[in-house]
């Protein structure tokens, strides 16, 4: 086995999107900022409502899927295809926009806190144009594994473990994402394979931890994206206070990426023509 060390930290902004939900935006800050196939990773989490109260109205997306994780919290999904889903603690969204989907996202809630990310998993060219999906995963359809020291939530991939096949609750796909919640307590140390044929990175959300390479360790930055270098195992450490991170890797597609907001395609042309087929109307049909 091949130790991954960080090659590159990128620390996320603070910004706002939809109707003016604050967020922190790491991977797509910028449009060369991506860490391939994934285009955007969000962190949103706040207990003030105007922070978030506003919400995502119908919006339009082409050419991607995006994974909303959420921790704490309650929102309300809605598409032109019919498909209604609520998003509560630990649930989680996996939508598909293929060749044209056109949906809203709104918190069902007025105080308290909402906690959670959002994922933009790119797709290749043969797949940018398959129909619209959407799959409401709640928390008991997310399987859950324990290692000495650490509680994993596999959203998604198949990993192998201490001799155990373990599969996510989505699997599949030629990205092969691989999507873990690693939750450690304080001090615990614990080794995880991360195939090397995926690109890989991890978020540091709570607490503090580092990765192990021989007789040092990388410290892992928080509210962060840690890009992972070659390899094909990952080993993590606590702090005193524990740690909780996502793994998210995922097979590199090696295709040009031209985004125009919320449609993301091969080429110029291509942006051209889904700007017109969403003001004619065609984006869904």
């Amino acid at each position: 086995m091949t130790l991954r060390a960080i090659t590159q930290t990128i620390p996320a902004l603070e910004t706002s999107d939809g109707a003016g939900v604050k967020i922190k935006r790491s991977i797509g800050q910028h449009q060369n900022i991506r860490l391939d196939p994934f285009l955007m990773l969000d962190e949103f989490g706040s207990d003030q409502p105007q922070d978030y109260i506003a919400g995502f109205p119908s919006h339009p997306h082409r050419g991607f899927e995006t994974v909303t994780y959420m921790i704490e919290g309650h929102m309300l999904h809605e598409d032109h295809l019919g498909n209604r889903g609520n998003l509560k603690n630990g649930g989680v969204q996996w939508m598909t926009a293929g060749r044209g989907i056109v949906h809203s996202e709104m918190p069902q809630q007025e105080a308290g806190r909402m906690r959670g990310f959002q994922l933009w998993l790119n797709l290749p060219a043969a797949e940018k144009m398959k129909p619209a999906g959407y799959c409401d995963l709640q928390p008991e359809d997310i399987p859950e594994f324990t290692l000495d020291g650490a509680v994993v939530k596999l959203i998604a991939g198949e990993v192998r473990i201490d001799g155990r096949d373990l599969a996510g609750a989505v699997t599949g796909g030629s990205t092969r994402p691989l999507y873990m919640d690693i939750q450690l307590t304080a001090e615990a140390a614990v080794s995880l394979p991360v195939d090397q044929a995926l690109n890989g990175m991890l978020y540091l959300y709570e607490g503090s931890a580092a990765l192990r390479q021989g007789a040092q360790t990388q410290p892992l930055a928080a509210a962060s994206a840690s890009v992972l270098g070659d390899g094909d195992e990952i080993r993590l450490e606590a702090g005193s206070s524990g740690a909780r991170l996502l793994l998210i890797a995922g097979r590199p597609i090696n295709e040009p990426v031209v985004q125009y907001g919320p449609f993301v395609m091969n080429s110029r042309e291509e942006i051209e023509q889904t700007l017109r087929d969403y003001r004619d109307g065609r984006l869904t049909a």
